[in-house]
């Protein structure tokens, strides 16, 4: 397979065809026909999304007698995890705006519905 990537690594996460074959090729190495076989479409597609996987840098190869077996190692993916990470910060951070927001509120709302006994006097 290519040794330089030719093409970004998210027009291979676009494809819902292509997230499937990656996370089949995290687990496991597959040949192409044993790739196929989980999909309703032909060989050839497979290939196709298989030769786009390649020229992003993705997959790598390896030739075990007549076999070829392809596999996605878990730090190729390593720059899209990276990019997500930036967002899952983001909105975690967020998110704990909100609650600490809401927890406000709740806590202004419980005041104003239970005076303290120091005000009925």
């Amino acid at each position: 397979m290519s040794p330089q990537p030719r093409r970004d690594i998210f027009q291979a996460i676009a494809d819902p065809t292509r997230r499937a074959i990656i996370s089949l090729l995290v687990l496991q190495a597959m040949t192409p026909n044993a790739l196929a076989e989980n999909f309703s479409v032909s060989r050839q597609a497979i290939s196709k999304h298989v030769r786009i996987l390649d020229e992003c840098g993705i997959i790598e190869s390896r030739q075990q007698g007549r076999e070829i077996y392809y596999q996605v190692p878990p730090e190729k993916l390593k720059s899209v995890a990276d990019w997500i990470e930036l967002f899952r910060q983001l909105w975690e951070q967020r998110y704990t705006q909100l609650d600490d927001l809401l927890l406000q509120l709740k806590n202004k709302t419980n005041a104003n519905d239970n005076p303290s006994s120091d005000a009925n006097c």
